[in-house]
């Protein structure tokens, strides 16, 4: 597979060496006089047959310089915008956002009214999808400097419309709570793509990808599109059903600098990161950074409480005559301590920071030998409120070692025809070590050294190759653009169990030696291959853009049952099975219209049709089932598929920007998850997966979104989102016997029905301050809607002042943060493994706690 790697990436760039000579290099015309920004930009676009996004704010006041003759597209932006204090960034495929350079020495003094304030204006945190047939968001940089430093990319999405961002900690990090909900799609129905790449599922327990925290250092992102309904048709994912989030890593810098900070705050937390960028020499340029991130569990836990991420991101790039090769590297070692699933009667009974005993060993064994006999240790009862199914010694701990790599390649053949071609590898090492009742007899005849504690341990491998590219030719008003994208991935996942416990230490490792059982161990080869093809058609002086093509999507899973490498290999009873899954469909239609009705004013409307694979994953994957399970259910699976229908209004003019959408979604085929076990006792007897179809889900909404800047140094963003998800039927629940439950009309599990945010901005002088504020709906987490969690609002407040120059240090911020400003105790997010038809007595452990109020504090320095 490495050899693989190696060919294909040396076959990436060796058109550009074929291609920096300059008797082949191929350049645009251009003739583009200097005129303000917003009117140069879409003349430049249309010369240039690409999308430009820029907002009002950014180009207010500024005038571009004049630029004629021929060149590529990205040398010509660069000229045009030389001097302006903006900057061009790709953000896909033939689009790009113009942005505030922050490689220049001193923005210029826009060309401003009288009442203008002098100060500098605050960075706009969003922008809209301005001339796109689809409802489209671009998250900034700046939206980060409003959060504290190394918030997950994905949390800082929270804000927008339709979008539902948890994770029980502040930085947004913790692996096992992370979770996104778009328009009634849950994390693992989008799309994820880090500069073309794909990131997989998101799921937690992934088995073809890994998150963006992992991927990508938040201080390096250069942008992050939101695709709300309708991702685009060249997206790699195999599980779009729904939207699909586009993230795009921040290029090296023009000139050479060196940026550090270092965070502390609550929870023994620490952050150190620090990037150098070697500046641009003749065409290249490149930058290494790395982070380390500590912080320990807000739980009631004193010891083995604490998560650590050490991360390193480099970027290179050369651009030269007719061309750009890229090449990303990134290696992240995850080790987390995680936090106790809660059911609501232990919420009732135990409070928001219930956590585990630890470094309490004999108390713990003492409630352990209540449900394991055959150890000298006695049985000491949990003591009221507190029931013995509560207690834990810890919650386990979560490792996780990437390895992630791509080249790619952008090659203007003619100056009418372009080409992009990118090759990819990435090798995942993961473990979750927990500790449960039984018995650990050590290996020996004799009972007095005999525990009644074992470890779970449940490991997880992954290792996939992939190619992508495509082709984009204007002729005419028609940009035609077609791809492709093919991967193959060998992913694992295994449970041993140990029984040689004799005391207490440190999870946090990958385990050596052999296991005494297995529970069950599955390998599983997936390929994958995807082909899309389109038209965008320009008409009437681009004030109407068409588009319309289809993807072609197969997907093949091949799992395999393995004996492992436990003394004792998985019995019948538990061992995942020997199947093979296939998902295709050859035509899959979309169509899209955006028609600019007056100046600012545009309308737009598209329809998709998609398909997902079947997931993976020890949880979440169908395949997951003892081989009985899958007899009787594997033939009869059907691959889920939506309809999505979406329409909208925007308006960009001056201070005010306007985003208007509805939708309807149909989602065909809707495979549930089922095990009657809590997540901590799924190794025990009687426990399994089954999967239900439970036929249709139809969901309808609107969203609103307004950025309003009525002064120079003021922004304030708000949100509003409705959403009716639904099941279509009555859910036919067969276990050991079918019941039919009352599902008909009821609201999809953990999908709001209403949320609100509002994110205000000052930047005056050197300070600069923020207020974030959401407010979530009741979400419920049986299908028959009987228990739920109520809504909640949130606030996160961000203070800052930037001395500028001090000395040596060209550039002087510091910065406090206050996540959870009113100390709101909630629910953050479920376990969505575990939702069930009902759960009378409240019993179902699905939810984590919400972090408390938590303070940090943040300097940085730029050389």
């Amino acid at each position: 597979m490495h050899a693989l790697f190696r060919r294909l990436a040396i076959g990436s760039a060796l058109p550009a060496i074929m291609m920096a000579s300059p008797a082949l290099a191929q350049s645009a015309g251009f003739n583009v006089p200097a005129q303000d920004v917003a009117s140069a930009v879409r003349l430049f676009a249309r010369q240039a047959k690409v999308q430009i996004m820029v907002s009002g704010h950014v180009a207010q006041g500024r005038h571009t310089q004049a630029i004629a003759g021929a060149m590529t597209v990205d040398q010509a932006l660069e000229r045009m915008l030389a001097k302006t204090g903006l900057a061009a960034r790709m953000t896909g495929a033939g689009a790009y956002v113009i942005v505030a350079d922050p490689d220049a020495a001193a923005a210029p003094t826009p060309v401003a009214s009288a009442e203008a304030e002098p100060e500098a204006a605050p960075s706009e945190i969003v922008v809209l999808g301005t001339g796109q047939a689809r409802s489209v968001s671009t998250l900034r940089p700046a939206n980060l400097d409003v959060l504290l430093p190394g918030t997950s990319v994905q949390k800082s999405l929270n804000f927008l419309p339709g979008v539902m961002a948890q994770s029980v900690d502040a930085l947004g990090l913790n692996e096992q709570s992370m979770t996104l909900q778009v328009r009634g799609f849950a994390t693992t129905h989008l799309g994820y793509t880090l500069d073309g790449m794909p990131l997989g599922d998101g799921s937690y327990n992934n088995y073809n990808g890994l998150s963006i925290s992992r991927a990508l250092i938040s201080d390096n992102l250069g942008s992050a599109d939101l695709a709300t309904g309708i991702a685009g048709l060249g997206i790699a994912s195999t599980s779009n059903l729904g939207g699909a989030v586009t993230y795009m890593s921040s290029d090296p810098h023009k000139h050479m600098g060196l940026v550090v900070s270092q965070t502390g705050g609550s929870g023994d937390a620490l952050r150190s990161f620090g990037r150098f960028d070697t500046g641009e020499h003749g065409g290249f340029s490149a930058y290494v950074s790395g982070d380390y991130t500590q912080q320990d569990l807000f739980v009631h836990q004193p010891a083995w409480n604490k998560s650590t991420e050490k991360q390193f991101n480099g970027k290179a790039k050369y651009v030269f005559d007719g061309g750009t090769i890229t090449a990303f590297g990134d290696v992240s070692r995850t080790n987390q301590a995680d936090d106790p699933y809660l059911s609501k009667d232990m919420l009732s009974r135990l409070g928001w920071d219930w956590g585990g005993y630890a470094p309490n060993w004999q108390s713990y064994l003492g409630v352990a030998a209540c449900s394991v006999s055959g150890t000298p240790v006695k049985c000491a009862a949990a003591p009221a409120p507190q029931k013995n199914a509560d207690v834990t010694f810890t919650n386990g701990q979560i490792l996780r070692n990437d390895n992630l790599f791509y080249v790619a390649g952008d090659y203007d053949l003619t100056s009418k025809l372009h080409g992009h071609l990118q090759v990819y590898h990435h090798t995942d090492k993961g473990d979750g070590n927990n500790w449960i009742a039984g018995l650990s007899n050590q290996g020996t005849a004799t009972t007095t050294d005999d525990v009644p504690v074992q470890i779970r341990d449940t490991r997880y491998s992954i290792n996939r190759t992939g190619v992508l590219g495509h082709l984009d030719w204007d002729v005419g008003f028609n940009h035609l653009e077609a791809g492709f994208w093919n991967e193959e991935n060998t992913s694992s996942a295994a449970r041993y169990i140990w029984t040689n416990v004799n005391g207490p230490f440190n999870l946090g490792q990958f385990l050596s030696g052999t296991p005494a059982q297995a529970q069950w161990v599955q390998q599983t080869k997936w390929k994958t291959w995807q082909f899309y093809a389109q038209d965008t058609m320009s008409l009437f002086e681009d004030a109407v853009n068409l588009n319309f093509g289809f993807k072609s999507s197969y997907s093949r899973s091949a799992a395999q049952a393995e004996p492992g490498i436990a003394a004792t290999p998985p019995p019948a009873s538990t061992q995942f099975a020997t199947g093979t899954l296939v998902a295709k469909d050859n035509f899959l239609p979309q169509a899209g219209i955006n028609w600019k009705i007056a100046p600012g004013h545009e309308l737009y409307a598209s329809y998709s049709n998609e398909i997902a694979m079947y997931q993976g994953g020890f949880k979440l994957g169908p395949q997951s089932v003892t081989q009985s399970v899958w007899n009787a259910q594997g033939s009869t699976l059907t691959p889920e598929k939506s309809k999505n229908v979406e329409g909208g209004y925007r308006y960009v003019s001056g201070p005010l920007q306007v985003s208007l959408a509805g939708y309807w979604v149909k989602f065909d085929n809707r495979l549930l998850q089922y095990n009657p076990c809590p997540t901590n006792l799924q190794q025990n007897p009687g426990c399994g997966n089954s999967f239900h179809n439970a036929g249709s889900v139809t969901s309808r909404g609107a969203e609103l979104g307004v950025l309003w800047r009525p002064l120079r140094w003021l922004n304030w963003y708000n949100s509003v989102s409705l959403n009716k998800t639904t099941y279509g039927q009555d859910l036919n629940f067969c276990t050991t016997t079918c019941i039919l439950y009352d599902t008909k009309g009821k609201q999809q599990v953990d999908a709001p029905k209403t949320m609100l945010s509002s994110v205000l901005t000052v930047k005056q002088g050197g300070f600069s301050a923020s207020l974030q504020g959401k407010y979530t709906g009741r979400r419920y987490y049986t299908y028959t809607n009987d228990q739920s969690f109520g809504g909640y609002t949130t606030f996160d407040l961000g203070l800052g002042y930037d001395f500028g120059a001090v000395g040596m240090v060209k550039q002087l911020k510091l910065a406090l943060n206050v996540t959870n400003l009113t100390d709101k105790r909630y629910v953050a997010n479920f376990d969505n493994s575990v939702f069930a038809p009902t759960d009378p007595t409240g019993a179902l452990l699905v939810a984590h706690s919400s972090a408390p109020r938590q303070f940090f504090g943040t300097v940085s320095a730029g050389f």
